[in-house]
């Protein structure tokens, strides 16, 4: 058997055992255990740091942990109002943290579909969560080949290290 560490909210750290069947099978399906330094596979990146996740035609938009940790502690967050329609690249919001203000532009050309009120009250969920529960703005996907175009996990792994250089 194999043990998979996750960071289990409400008691930190722990262990489940898992076999290498269900390893195989989860390693062909979408993942739900989470570490720390985990960039799904699912998430398409672009240039400005922001991310999308598309399941059911829907996409999530996020900022990656690269920007997230840059900004510093987010304070607020600017989001569009459901219903604005979106051209790939264009801004749609921003955020500010207590030492700097990021707009945010969006991955693919779609409709504002949700928001993520918690972010209303707590945008700090940005920096604690940015894949998860720190997420923006959910889209319809108008042009699906706008994905091809965008980085996966390792070309924006590349992308971020040459950026020190």
């Amino acid at each position: 058997p194999f043990y998979v560490w996750i960071n289990c909210q409400s008691i930190g750290p722990c262990a489940f055992q898992i076999s290498a069947s269900q390893l195989l099978w989860k390693a062909n399906t979408a993942r739900t255990l989470n570490t720390a330094s985990r960039l799904s596979t699912a998430l398409k990146f672009t240039d400005k740091h922001e991310w999308v996740r598309v399941e059911g035609g829907v996409g999530t938009v996020g900022i990656s942990n690269f920007a997230q940790e840059a900004l510093g502690d987010v304070v607020y967050c600017g989001l569009p109002e459901v219903g604005q329609k979106l051209e790939q690249m264009e801004e749609f919001g921003a955020l500010e943290s207590v030492k700097a203000a990021s707009e945010l532009y969006s991955p693919l050309t779609g409709e504002v579909t949700e928001i993520n009120t918690e972010l209303s009250d707590n945008p700090g969920l940005v920096n604690k969560s940015c894949y998860e529960g720190g997420w923006l703005i959910k889209m319809t996907i108008d042009n699906p080949a706008e994905l091809d175009g965008l980085m996966d996990d390792g070309s924006y792994e590349k992308f971020i290290k040459s950026l020190d250089e």
